[in-house]
């Protein structure tokens, strides 16, 4: 009977290191996908200020060539 209950034991102690294993493998991977897409947001970010500042000085260029007319 005690060697019955050792051998649960084992296994419940290896079925929990391989949900261990598969929890962190998977934590790697999740914290690896969020750097990308913080990564692309940034990128993203700045190319909309960019967009946003050529726009403004077209239409600053556009209100001055309307005064001039």
């Amino acid at each position: 009977m005690e060697k019955d209950a050792i051998q649960q034991l084992e296994q419940q102690v290896d079925d929990l290191l391989r949900a261990s294993r598969r929890i962190r493998d998977e934590n790697m991977l999740l914290k690896s996908q969020q750097t990308a897409w913080l990564t692309e947001r940034t990128q993203l970010v700045e190319k909309t200020d960019l967009a946003r500042s050529r726009i403004d000085t077209m239409v600053s260029r556009l209100k001055e060539l309307d005064d001039e007319l």
